[in-house]
């Protein structure tokens, strides 16, 4: 069983800037597509990045291309989400999300999730 849980979140101002962490414990992080997915109030998940489990292959919500960059450390079983030049639609809880072999940009393909970070953008 993987387990997930999520940092940074917190209130900021559009145009400002944020970077959310992930920990993974209890699985093989090495093996595992990692992605964060979010969800604004009243609206389904959506799909914001995801980063292959060697890192070498990345993939963005148009919503966020240019904005937000995930990445990865494998030795410490870590994913990250930097978040630039925010927008008050960027408001919603943040979740990370895992499955073992490729990452996919589907919300609903992933098996283990965190509890979630909320991101609130001011006007």
């Amino acid at each position: 069983q993987v387990q997930l849980v999520e940092s940074g979140g917190g209130l900021v101002q559009a145009g400002g800037s944020l970077r959310l962490s992930c920990a993974a414990s209890g699985g093989v992080f090495s093996r595992l597509g990692m992605s964060w997915v979010r969800q604004a109030p009243g609206k389904e998940r959506e799909f914001v990045a995801g980063i292959s489990w060697r890192g070498d292959s990345t993939y963005y919500a148009d919503s966020v291309k240019g904005r937000f960059t995930i990445s990865r450390d494998n030795a410490k079983s870590a994913v990250y989400l930097q978040m630039n030049s925010l927008k008050p639609e960027d408001t919603a809880v943040y979740y990370c999300a895992s499955r073992y072999g490729f990452a996919t940009m589907s919300a609903t393909s992933y098996d283990y999730w965190g509890q979630g970070t909320q991101v609130t953008v001011s006007s």
